[in-house]
């Protein structure tokens, strides 16, 4: 069996096209108009396929397909997510959710009788960009937010998410987390540069990596750049710049990564010695105790810091994920449908975080991963071949078959 792969292409580039501002840049973040461009895009491809749509109160979008006789049984559930990053490509969560529909058409089209009912979501804010957390719809549906929570957060721009799931018409009244599926599988670029260096056309996702995200504030004393003495100095750019370096020398005998993404320095003047800096350090390990132990670390070392550079330290930990497991039994399943149609596939973890590891916490879990060119995500020059596209469209189509098939 085999998807419509010409109509997997199309609709990519058209929901790519939706969220291009003036200068071309793709934006579609949470709950904005062009957020809702593409959902409605989206929710009339499930209506077209005939799904049945529904809404929950965060804003996810499931079309569901299911027979009188499959009713009652626990779903497979497929999907990802349609927001993006300001500038982003047109590959990421739109593969999964595009590739989910079209293998529930394929399905439904060629008149197979599931034992389980399938559905493919679409998730609210997995980005992150506009409002926090990221992953939120999936966090909320596996029950880790209260959506009361979700719906209170307040945006980059000062807007309620809440208010604006109302005015895009996207706030549904049905209670998120309304039905457990058997099993969730998402299909995803890699977004790193491994498959595509190696030639590898499947990746069976068995884990994904533990993501501790913190805000850090150094605080020291403004002075002149020149007058100053070095011996003297208490110098919150040097601290900062230090934190960085321990934190990837660190890591680099734990085999985790870490990242100061944003950095802020006060006063801000090239002549001036740094008062205070803001920066943010993401942390990520796939090891649970290699994680919390490189964590710790870092706690001691700003203590450390603080007396020997004469500076006050603070620290907010603002995202705190553990590492996920994976379902075996579904790479495995993976693996065989690779292998079946003759593709090479090789177990991976997942450096990102995705949609998948919420749903872990209440049910079977799995991804599929394929090739990013040269490892680019969030970036217009983001790419997977088409052939790759449509290879793993084909085998998350096996899965979820034999998934939705099984006892």
């Amino acid at each position: 069996m085999e998807n419509n792969g010409k109509q997997i292409l199309g609709r990519l580039a058209e929901l790519g096209r939706t969220g291009l501002d003036a200068e071309g840049r793709r934006m579609r973040l949470a709950a904005s108009d062009a957020d809702r461009e593409g959902r409605d895009l989206v929710a009339g491809w499930m209506r077209e396929a005939g799904l049945r749509v529904v809404v929950d109160r965060i804003g996810n979008i499931f079309g569901i397909w299911e027979t009188d006789e499959n009713k009652a049984e626990a779903p497979v559930m497929t999907g990802s997510h349609i927001d993006s990053v300001i500038d982003a490509g047109r590959y990421d969560g739109c593969l999964g959710v595009i590739s989910g529909l079209e293998a529930l058409k394929t399905m439904k089209e060629a008149g197979i009788r599931t034992k389980h009912p399938l559905i493919v979501g679409v998730f609210t804010n997995e980005e992150g960009v506009r409002y926090s957390p990221d992953m939120m719809g999936s966090l909320v549906y596996a029950g880790g937010m209260a959506v009361e929570d979700a719906l209170a957060s307040v945006g980059t721009d000062g807007t309620i998410m809440g208010d604006e799931l109302k005015r895009i018409g996207y706030a549904g009244s049905v209670r998120p987390g309304f039905v457990t599926p058997k099993a969730f599988v998402e299909l995803h670029i890699e977004q790193g540069p491994i498959m595509d260096a190696e030639g590898v056309s499947i990746g069976a996702v068995e884990n994904l990596q533990g993501i501790h995200w913190q805000r850090i504030t150094i605080e020291g004393a403004a002075n002149h750049a020149g007058t100053t003495p070095t011996r003297m100095r208490k110098d919150a750019g040097l601290a900062a710049a230090k934190v960085n370096v321990f934190a990837r020398e660190l890591v680099t005998k734990s085999g985790g990564v870490a990242t100061v993404g944003t950095i802020a320095f006060e006063p801000g003047a090239v002549n001036v010695i740094p008062s205070r800096v803001v920066f943010t350090l993401d942390l990520r390990n796939p090891d649970k105790a290699k994680l919390d132990s490189d964590d710790a670390a870092i706690g001691a070392y700003l203590k450390e810091l603080e007396k020997s550079d004469g500076v006050r330290i603070t620290s907010e930990h603002m995202t705190c994920f553990d590492p996920v497991p994976f379902d075996d039994g579904i790479c495995r399943i993976i693996e065989k449908s690779a292998q079946n149609r003759g593709l090479s596939v090789r177990r991976m973890v997942s450096g990102a975080g995705q949609d998948a590891q919420m749903l872990a916490r209440i049910c079977p879990t799995a991804m599929i991963f394929v090739p990013s060119v040269n490892g680019i995500s969030h970036n217009p020059r983001e790419l997977t071949h088409d052939e790759d596209v449509i290879n793993g469209a084909n085998v998350l189509l096996d899965v979820l078959k034999e998934l939705a098939e099984a006892e």
